[in-house]
C-alpha cells in the first residue's frame, strides 16, 4: 500500500533547501508538489485542504537545529501530521464488557466481510487468547453462511449454524444465547452486504444493532475505492454508531486515499487493516508505523511483532545450535528459511517494512520479486535429501534432472546454488565470535547515508 505516495513525496520531499529556517518561500514549491501527491492518492479534497493547512501552519517560521537539513524538519512535520491524519494512535478494540463481548460487522458486498471476521475470530483467539464464536445473519446468500463455516473450521473457532429462512435478529440472539451457555468470550456477528447503500439493508442492520446492543460496531470497507470508501464510511456511520473501521485489500492498493480519509470524515478510527488474502493476513491499524511506511521510513516494529508470530522458534533455536555447533546450513535449511518468510508476506511483504527500501532500483525490486523465492523452493523440492545435504555433488545430469523437476532452466538452478553459497558463507560468519555484530555493521553500511532522514536528502 501506498508506493505511489511513497515514491511522489519521497522525491518532492528531498529537494526542499534553505537554511537556518523554513519559511513560506522556501516550502511553497514542496507544499503544491505535496498536494499534488495526496490528490493523485485519491484522498479526499476537505482532508488535502486541512492536511496541507496544518503543515504549512507547523513549518513556517521552524527553527532548523544544526543537526538536521530543512528537508528532514519537514519530512518530521509532514510525519506527525500523516499520523494525526489518520488518528494518531492504535485503537484496540474494547472487549472489557461481561462476557460474551459482542462485536457487529457491517460492510457493503464484496468488501472482504466474511473473510474480515475470520481473520479477526483467528486474531482475537490467537493473540488475545480469547474463546470465539462466529455466527452469519445474511440470511440473503446461503453461499455466505457456507463461506463462514468452512473458514470457521480452517481456523478452528466456534461456528454457530443459521439458515435462510430465520430472521437476522433471531439468528443473532440465537447464536449469544449460545455462547452465554457454553462460555464463549466473543460473538462475532457477520451481517449482509448489498452493492449499494439502501434503505432496507440500513433499516436491518440498525434493527439488528437495536436489540444485541453490540461492545463494537465494525464497519468493513474496500481500500481500493480511494476516497469513496470514506464517503461509505460516513454513510454506515450516519445510520449506526460505528465504533471502527477495518480497511481491507491495502495490499492491492497503491494509493492510500481510504487511509487517509476516513478518520476525518467519520471520526473513527481505522482499528485493523487487511493485507493479503491468507486468513492471517489482518494487522492492526498503527497511524504512526503506516506514516513512516509512506515516507519510506519503513515499519520495523510491526515486522518485529510479525517475526515473533510466525516464526517457528523451535526450528530458529534448533538452526541456530547446528549452525553454531559448525555443521553448517544445508539446502534444507535454506528451504525452511524461504517458507517462514512466504509466511510473513514474502520478501517483498518484509523489505516494505524495512527502512529505505522504497528507494531501491526496479532492478533489485525484480530480484526480490516473490515468484522468485517460489521458484527457488520448487527448485530445492526437485533434490534428493542427498543433494540438498552436499549440494558439492549437483553436477551437469543432476541439475538438468533438477531443471525439469521444478520446471525452470539450468541458469535458474546454478543461481540458486550460487546464493545458497553466499547464505552459507554468511551464517559462518554469524557462527564465529562477535559474529552478530559483525552482521548488524554490513547491515548498517546498506542503510543510506544519515540514517532513515538521509533518504531525503540523497
Amino acid at each position: 500500500m501506498f508506493e505511489n505516495l511513497s515514491d511522489r513525496l519521497g522525491k518532492t520531499l528531498k529537494n526542499i533547501s534553505g537554511r537556518g529556517r523554513l519559511t513560506e518561500d522556501n516550502i511553497k514549491d514542496t507544499l503544491r508538489e505535496v498536494r499534488m501527491a495526496l490528490l493523485e492518492a485519491d484522498v479526499a479534497l476537505p482532508v488535502i485542504r486541512a492536511f496541507v493547512g496544518k503543515v504549512k501552519e507547523q513549518a513556517i517560521g521552524t527553527d532548523v537545529s544544526k543537526s538536521l537539513t530543512p528537508g528532514q524538519v519537514f519530512v518530521k512535520i509532514v510525519q506527525k501530521e500523516l499520523e494525526m491524519a489518520m488518528g494518531g494512535i492504535n485503537e484496540n478494540l474494547d472487549l472489557k464488557a461481561a462476557p460474551p463481548a459482542i462485536v457487529l460487522m457491517a460492510g457493503l458486498q464484496g468488501a472482504g466481510k466474511t473473510t474480515s471476521v475470520a481473520k479477526l475470530a483467528k486474531f482475537l483467539t490467537e493473540r488475545e487468547k480469547k474463546k470465539v464464536l462466529v455466527v452469519s445473519a445474511d440470511v440473503y446468500r446461503p453461499a455466505a453462511i457456507k463461506q463462514l463455516e468452512t473458514l470457521a473450521n480452517e481456523i478452528n473457532v466456534g461456528f454457530f449454524p443459521s439458515n435462510i429462512e430465520q430472521k437476522p435478529v433471531a439468528i443473532a440472539n440465537a447464536a449469544i444465547d449460545h455462547a452465554k451457555k457454553n462460555f464463549f468470550d466473543v460473538v462475532i456477528v457477520d451481517t449482509a452486504g448489498r452493492l449499494h447503500i439502501d434503505d432496507s439493508m440500513m433499516h436491518e442492520i440498525k434493527d439488528l444493532h437495536q436489540s444485541i446492543n453490540p461492545v463494537e460496531t465494525l464497519f468493513t470497507v474496500d481500500a481500493m475505492t480511494g476516497q469513496d470508501a470514506a464517503n461509505t464510511a460516513k454513510a454506515f456511520n450516519d445510520a449506526l454508531p460505528l465504533t471502527g473501521v477495518i480497511l481491507t485489500k491495502t495490499d492491492g492498493d497503491a494509493r492510500g486515499g481510504a487511509a487517509l480519509s476516513i478518520r476525518h470524515i467519520t471520526g473513527k478510527p481505522i482499528k485493523f487493516m487487511g493485507v493479503g488474502e491468507k486468513i492471517e493476513a489482518l494487522e492492526p491499524f498503527h497511524p504512526d508505523r503506516i506514516a513512516s511506511r509512506i515516507l519510506g521510513m519503513g515499519d520495523v516494529l510491526s515486522l518485529i511483532e510479525e517475526v515473533e508470530q510466525k516464526v517457528d522458534r523451535k526450528k530458529a533455536e534448533k538452526l541456530a545450535k547446528k549452525v553454531k555447533s559448525g555443521k553448517g546450513f544445508s539446502l534444507e535449511d535454506f528451504r525452511d528459511q524461504l517458507v517462514q518468510m512466504k509466511s510473513m508476506g514474502g520478501m517483498m511483504g518484509m523489505m516494505d517494512k524495512l527502512p529505505g527500501m522504497g528507494n531501491m532500483s526496479d532492478k533489485i525490486k525484480d530480484q526480490m520479486d516473490d515468484k522468485i523465492t517460489i521458484q527457488m523452493e520448487a527448485i530445492i523440492n526437485s533434490m534428493t535429501p542427498a543433494e540438498r545435504e552436499r549440494p558439492d555433488i549437483i553436477k551437469g545430469s543432476r541439475k538438468r534432472r533438477i531443471a525439469a523437476g521444478s520446471g525452470t532452466q539450468i541458469q535458474d538452478v546454478n543461481k540458486l546454488l550460487k546464493q545458497f553459497s553466499q547464505m552459507q558463507k554468511m551464517m559462518k560468519k554469524m557462527s564465529g565470535k562477535g559474529g552478530m555484530k559483525k552482521m548488524m555493521r554490513s547491515m548498517q553500511g546498506m542503510m543510506p547515508p544519515g540514517g532513515m532522514g538521509g533518504m531525503f536528502n540523497r
